[in-house]
């Protein structure tokens, strides 16, 4: 089962806030992608959230776009940042990237976001599968909490 970024926002408003602000503390995060031998292979990526979707844009004919051309599942981190407090906590996205080829589309996400040649970059639209959030609580429990679509938030803490 996936879902688009709205549907998870409207399921789960207070960790979808935190998620998406979490992405926005810093402009390149990591995508992970699948080579075609399986392997995995990461790279550094911008991320928008306009009109409900998370988007993932991307010169074309990068390896990371040829290898969701092949196989659309990814993983998605936000930016550690410096030191080691990770404000927000650790978030990670996972799904499906597909991708956009209606002009329409595009021109509405390219006047939301600016982008050097619109006529010269792959834009993927994204299904989710599993969105993460790990933090630190009172200086004593790592929580996790994880969300599928279908199902409600599930949290974890150890300590």
């Amino acid at each position: 089962m996936t879902s688009n970024w709205a549907a998870f926002a409207t399921a789960e408003p207070d960790l979808a806030k935190t998620v998406e602000a979490r992405f926005g503390l810093h402009t390149h995060h990591t995508l992970a992608t699948l080579r075609k031998d399986g392997s995995p292979r990461t790279s550094g990526l911008e991320v928008r959230f306009p009109h409900g979707e998370l988007w993932l844009g991307m010169m074309p004919d990068s390896l990371k776009a040829r290898d969701l051309l092949r196989d659309p599942r990814f993983a998605l981190q936000a930016n550690p940042g410096e030191g080691t407090t990770m404000g927000g906590g650790d978030v990670r996205i996972s799904g499906r990237a597909h991708l956009v080829e209606d002009p329409a589309v595009i021109a509405r996400y390219t006047d939301q976001v600016d982008v050097p040649d619109p006529d010269d970059f792959h834009l993927f639209r994204t299904e989710l599968t599993e969105v993460t959030r790990t933090y630190i609580e009172d200086d004593r429990y790592l929580v996790a909490q994880v969300w599928k679509p279908g199902e409600a938030v599930r949290t974890m803490k150890r300590s």
